[in-house]
C-alpha cells in the first residue's frame, strides 16, 4: 500500500500571501479520499489549517488518514508555514482521537447553551448599564492587546496573535458601540463597575437567532464574588431581547475556572480546537 496525495485542483493564491489546495488522498494511484489545506486568515501566511481529511468508509482504518495528514502538513511547511490548527466537532470522537495520535493539543473550544424563556434577576445590589464611549475607547485599546497576549501565552507567534486580534476586532466592530446587533454591558455594584460584557447576534440558520458572548470579564479586584456569574446571565437576558433561543462562545482550554463557570451554567461544547507546531 502506498499512500500519497494528488492535487485535485489548482493552487488558490489570494493577498497578502494566502494559500489553498484541495487534495486526492491516493492508494497506490487510485483516490480513497480527500484532504484541503490553506493558510490561516485569521493568523496570516506563516499559520496553515488542516480545513478537511476524509477517507472512504471501507478504505479507513489501515493508516491512511495519519499518512494523509502527515503529507499535508508537509506541504504546509513548504508554504513557510510553523504552525497548523484543525476544527474537530465534539461528537467526531474518531477524529479527535486521529487529532490527538498526530500530536495536536487542544487549544480552545467552543460551547453553546440553550435558552429558555425565564429571565433571571440580578442578584440585589448589582445594576447594569450601556457602556459609554469614553469606557468602549479604553476597554478597546486594552483588548486587542490582552487578547493578542492570550494566544501569544498559548504558544501561537507573536505576529500571528497580533494580525488575528487586530483582524477580529476590526470585523467584529467596524462601527464600534455603534455597530448593529451589538451590546456592551457594564455591571455596577455601589456605583463602581465591577466589570462588563460583549454580546453579539448571530444568524446560525437561516431564519433563525443566536446570541453569541464575544467578551466577559470581572475586574481583579472584584473576582470571586460571583459577577462572572451574574454577567453571563445577563448576557442571556440580553439574548432573549433578540427573541435568541441560543448563546454560544469560545473559550480557552486553560481557563480551568471559565470552563467550569460555563459548565455549571448548562453550556455543552459543539467543538475543539486543536493545534500543533510544524
Amino acid at each position: 500500500m502506498t499512500t500519497t496525495l494528488r492535487p485535485s485542483g489548482p493552487l488558490q493564491e489570494g493577498a497578502g500571501g494566502a494559500r489553498a489546495r484541495r487534495y486526492d488522498v491516493c492508494d497506490n494511484g487510485r483516490p480513497v479520499g480527500s484532504v484541503e489545506i490553506s493558510t490561516d486568515d485569521a493568523f496570516g501566511p506563516t499559520a496553515g489549517v488542516l480545513r478537511s481529511l476524509g477517507v472512504e468508509e471501507s478504505r479507513r482504518r489501515r493508516g491512511r488518514g495519519v499518512i494523509a495528514a502527515l503529507a499535508a502538513e508537509e506541504v504546509l511547511r513548504g508554504w513557510g508555514c510553523t504552525r497548523v490548527r484543525v476544527e474537530v466537532p465534539a461528537d467526531n470522537d474518531p477524529a479527535r482521537r486521529l487529532a490527538a495520535a498526530l500530536g495536536y493539543t487542544e487549544r480552545s473550544r467552543n460551547m453553546v447553551k440553550e435558552l429558555g424563556p425565564d429571565t433571571t434577576p440580578l442578584p440585589a445590589g448589582l445594576t447594569s448599564r450601556d457602556m459609554s464611549e469614553e469606557e468602549f475607547a479604553a476597554w478597546r485599546q486594552e483588548a486587542v492587546r490582552t487578547y493578542a497576549q492570550g494566544w501569544i501565552d498559548r504558544g501561537v507567534p507573536a505576529e500571528q496573535a497580533r494580525l488575528k486580534s487586530e483582524a477580529d476586532h476590526a470585523a467584529h466592530l467596524p462601527d464600534g458601540l455603534a455597530t448593529e446587533g451589538v451590546r456592551f454591558r457594564v455591571l455596577v455594584r455601589s456605583g463602581e463597575v465591577v466589570g462588563h460584557v460583549w454580546v453579539a447576534q448571530r444568524e446560525p440558520a437561516p431564519g433563525g437567532t443566536a446570541g453569541y458572548v464575544f467578551d466577559v470579564e470581572v475586574r481583579d479586584e472584584h473576582r470571586g464574588r460571583g459577577y462572572g456569574r451574574a454577567l453571563m446571565l445577563l448576557a442571556e437576558d440580553i439574548s432573549r431581547a433578540w427573541r435568541a433561543d441560543r448563546l454560544g462562545l469560545h473559550v480557552f482550554a486553560s481557563n480551568t475556572p471559565a470552563l467550569r463557570l460555563y459548565e455549571s451554567l448548562g453550556y455543552t461544547t459543539t467543538r475543539y480546537n486543536l493545534a500543533k507546531a510544524l
